[in-house]
């Protein structure tokens, strides 16, 4: 695999190596060790499947805080996400700036987002499936957002939002102080 730093501190987008016969291909999806080598959290508290039937299906922006904070691996098995990341990070060089990547079937990369960024995604394809690891485990009361379209960000979107939870539409508008001690 090859990690590839962002231009966020502890944003890694990661490709795959494969190894292809006539028989189909094979990939290594994690290795502890390889992450590890990267400062990238290996310890996986979580694993989650996010199956979006429609294109234009937004999920998030959501991230945890203090101790609960957690990094998240991405990688899209079918179909095609546009993913952001920002960061929350109070004292971070680029704190509250955001990146974006396209993750697909098509060019299996990863995105890992580490702890004390959000990040949110977008389907730009029917019947997109993504699969994510976590390193903390889902705690609801730890558990903030920012909405889609906080003018705090000015995220720009390649197709607009169109099917997008009650809970992440009605999120207040950005407020640092949601972040405490981040």
């Amino acid at each position: 695999m090859d990690f590839i730093e962002q231009n966020i501190s502890g944003v890694f987008l990661i490709k795959p190596s494969s190894f292809q016969d006539e028989r189909g291909e094979f990939r290594r999806h994690f290795c502890r060790t390889e992450f590890s080598e990267h400062s990238i959290i290996s310890d996986v508290s979580q694993s989650n499947l996010s199956h979006n039937i429609m294109a234009s299906t937004l999920r998030g922006f959501h991230y945890q805080i203090n101790e609960y904070s957690e990094g998240k691996t991405f990688s899209c098995l079918n179909g095609e996400i546009y993913d952001i990341v920002v960061d929350l990070r109070l004292g971070s060089k680029t704190f509250m700036k955001w990146i974006s990547y396209e993750l697909s079937e098509k060019n299996k990369y990863s995105l890992h987002v580490p702890p004390g960024c959000a990040n949110a995604f977008l389907t730009l394809k029917d019947n997109t499936l993504i699969h994510y690891y976590c390193s903390a485990p889902y705690t609801p009361e730890m558990e903030r957002s920012i909405r889609y379209n906080d003018p705090a960000f000015s995220f720009k979107w390649p197709l607009e939002p169109i099917y997008i939870s009650e809970k992440d539409k009605l999120h207040a508008d950005f407020d640092k102080t949601d972040l405490m001690s981040n």
